[in-house]
């Protein structure tokens, strides 16, 4: 969740949910800058949510779906647990 926080770094994801592309086109699209831009690929690549693709000259940036999907299970899990104690209080 932590990953996803920033605002850019949640811009990247979306952009990228679209299909892969290269640091350039990222820059193009959120209007960051360079260093910034592929400072944040570097933190969603260690995360494992996005994947590097050398294709000739250029890398392409793709998101790894299953990071994604494990994450939103996560999330469905925790709403599912607030829902059923969101009456329980714990004794003071």
């Amino acid at each position: 969740m932590r990953l996803l926080g920033d605002p850019l770094r949640a811009q990247i994801v979306r952009i990228l949910a679209d299909g892969p592309a290269t640091t350039s086109h990222l820059v193009a699209d959120t209007g960051a800058k360079q260093p910034n831009v592929s400072g944040h690929l570097r933190q969603l690549r260690e995360a494992g949510v996005v994947v590097p693709e050398p294709r000739g000259r250029f890398t392409y940036y793709r998101l790894v779906p299953e990071s994604l999907h494990g994450a939103a299970l996560h999330l469905a899990d925790l709403a599912a647990d607030a829902r059923a104690h969101s009456g329980t209080f714990r004794d003071c």
